[in-house]
């Protein structure tokens, strides 16, 4: 009997404190809010997966039937530097930091859309082939190697995912961006049409403005200002 006369005791005791029922109710509404924000960003980050792997295919469909109906390497080795983009967006590490405002957004969505929307064509190249497909080579080398070095820390959005400092990125702080202007003026003096000048330079100018706004994220980290101080240029040694 004293068990029960406690337990009514407490029952009355609870359902009679409303600040510890407005406690519990807010800490739940905590504990929702969380679960769909973590939902809604698991969403986009499938959703921004499947749209590389999408426009990747695409692009490959592309230069691969060009490839076969005219034998110019230079598309297969742009195709080469942007598909290491869809492995490594799959298998990315979680970051700590992200930068999801609208213009991290933008300037990502820019920069990642347009390459794969270049397209083949007959119009005569600026260089011989063997000049294209050189410098071309040469960009998809300091991609490979910058994407070595990085690992698991390579992501789409300008995030924080661990501090790189070996390899390429003695060199310069964004290797593998300079690997893409490489790559991306190569398929230009290759295929040099209007189509693929706006997607390619509209692409490139995003991206050097993205590794801005990576580096304000990046510069929230101790370790990346330090790094900042050994390594001066962002892409290209001497001009940016």
């Amino acid at each position: 009997m004293k068990r029960v006369a406690m337990a009514i005791t407490v029952g009355r005791e609870l359902m009679g404190n409303p600040t510890m029922n407005l406690e519990l109710d807010k800490s739940e509404s905590s504990s929702s809010d969380e679960d769909a924000t973590t939902m809604r960003r698991d969403t986009a980050d499938l959703a921004a997966r499947t749209l590389v792997v999408v426009l990747f295919t695409m692009m490959a469909v592309r230069l691969g039937l060009d490839f076969l109906q005219t034998g110019r390497l230079t598309g297969l080795l742009l195709l080469a530097s942007e598909g290491l983009v869809v492995i490594l967006t799959v298998f990315r590490r979680a970051a700590g930091i992200v930068d999801r405002s609208l213009k991290a957004r933008m300037l990502t969505g820019i920069s990642i859309v347009g390459p794969p929307l270049v397209q083949p064509s007959s119009v005569g190249p600026l260089a011989p082939e063997i000049a294209t497909v050189a410098l071309s080579a040469c960009g998809l080398f300091v991609v490979i190697g910058g994407k070595l070095s990085l690992g698991r820390s390579f992501g789409l959005m300008p995030a924080n995912r661990g501090v790189v400092s070996t390899g390429l990125y003695r060199l310069v702080r964004h290797p593998i961006y300079m690997g893409y202007l490489w790559t991306h003026i190569a398929f230009l003096a290759a295929t040099p049409t209007l189509w693929n000048f706006i997607v390619l330079v509209g692409a490139d100018a995003a991206l050097l403005v993205r590794a801005v706004c990576e580096e304000r994220t990046l510069a929230r980290d101790e370790a990346y200002r330090g790094y900042q101080q050994i390594v001066r240029w962002r892409v290209l040694p001497g001009v940016f």
